[in-house]
């Protein structure tokens, strides 16, 4: 039996489950357009009651529900790429973007002692014709010391190099928010910073380290200090935050579907129904995030999230990017700013933001890397006497894969 007939024998045993799914979706989706509409009908009160008698709805939309409803649509439309390129650069000329991303190796099996290397990438952009852009990486590398100290349990060192590489990143947009910091009185356009990474993740041992959570803690204070606005931009999100709210309505508890999540909600019609969020550029609202294990972006003074999201649908039929904004851009009144920022940069990228795009490109470690980074660890462990070796045999197969 030849590979295709396997594979499609295997398919024809697994149809009666993949049509369970397709029905499973279905009621999902009607139960989850029954509750946007019930929604879009309460007033604030109603859904506050609402999300308290839940107890575990993860998400609560911001006031201007109230006026755009749940999703809005993007009013301006093109005739073709070039128009929408020229709409971009009117929104980005003379506007800085900045976006940072990482990469890392870690040689669990290649060397005979652990080490690991981290390697952030950031490309900040002017937009100005005057002044050039900006793409730089940095790298770091961890010792076996930095990949086993101050466990407060045994942990996978892969967890120890994810955390090192998030804080890289942060750092960096940390960076570019303190020197962007006073944009108002010097006479600039509004910047904005994107972080390759949702700022709302419950943070654990199992994940990433308490260092991460309090450093994001950090980042959106310090945005909020500094009136930079940045955000954590998700291209393929897989939260389930607004499914959590849609079956805290009565009579709409089906959107209670562990397969599916929120984007695919969005971006799926219905029964005739065009998708919730459809067209190009058209978003949610302003949601606050009231998600279980994230009390740490609570306001104290307030008891509301300092951090929210909204999806923002920058392809023409797939699923929506997550966008994490801090809550100070709603409440100033400058999150459309933002969006368009968003949407310019997806332009330019064609459904992906072209800063992000840049930053990727400086921070990945390419396989002629890879191969220099072992080469030089293997040269440096001979000239220091340190009595490690690299392995050929795992490097080998990654250049024959």
């Amino acid at each position: 039996m030849t590979f295709r007939q396997k594979l499609e024998e295997e398919l024809r045993a697994s149809a009666e489950d993949f049509r369970s799914h397709v029905e499973q979706r279905d009621a999902t989706l009607q139960a989850a357009f029954a509750a946007a509409e019930q929604l879009a009908a309460m007033g604030a009160a109603e859904i506050a009651r609402l999300i308290e008698r839940a107890g575990n709805a993860a998400a609560a939309p911001a006031g201007e529900m109230a006026k755009i409803g749940l999703v809005t649509t993007f009013a301006t439309r093109w005739r073709n790429h070039e128009e929408a390129r020229g709409w971009a650069a009117e929104v980005l000329n003379r506007r800085t973007t900045f976006a940072a991303d990482g990469s890392q190796i870690y040689a669990e099996k290649t060397t005979s002692i652990p080490i690991a290397m981290i390697r952030a990438g950031w490309f900040e952009n002017p937009h100005d014709p005057t002044a050039g852009y900006t793409k730089q990486s940095s790298i770091e590398i961890l010792t076996p010391g930095d990949l086993f100290r101050e466990q407060e349990e045994p942990m996978n060192p892969n967890i120890r190099v994810d955390e090192r590489r998030y804080l890289a990143e942060v750092a960096a947009v940390g960076e570019f928010l303190r020197r962007k910091e006073g944009w108002r009185e010097r006479g600039e356009r509004m910047p904005l910073a994107f972080l390759d990474a949702p700022l709302l993740v419950p943070f654990s041992q199992k994940g990433l380290q308490r260092s991460s959570l309090d450093s994001t803690v950090r980042l959106v204070a310090l945005s909020r200090e500094s009136k930079v606005p940045m955000v954590g931009y998700v291209d393929r999100s897989f939260s389930r935050d607004l499914m959590s709210l849609f079956a805290a309505v009565p009579g709409c508890e089906a959107v209670r579907n562990e397969s599916l999540f929120d984007a695919a909600i969005l971006n799926t019609p219905s029964a005739g129904a065009a998708a919730l969020l459809s067209g190009w550029g058209s978003r949610t609202c302003f949601f606050y995030s009231t998600r279980r294990g994230l009390e740490v972006f609570i306001d104290e003074a307030t008891g509301v999230s300092e951090v929210g999201f909204v999806y923002l649908q920058t392809t023409a039929d797939s699923a929506p990017a997550r966008i994490d904004v801090p809550a100070w851009i709603y409440d100033a009144g400058m999150l459309d700013e933002v969006v368009d920022v968003i949407r310019g940069e997806c332009v330019v990228g064609v459904g992906y933001p072209y800063a992000l795009e840049a930053a990727d490109q400086a921070a990945v470690v390419g396989g002629r890397e890879r191969e220099l980074f072992f080469r030089a660890l293997q040269e440096f462990a001979n000239r220091e006497k340190l009595g490690f070796s690299v392995s050929r045999k795992d490097e080998s197969k990654k250049r024959r894969r």
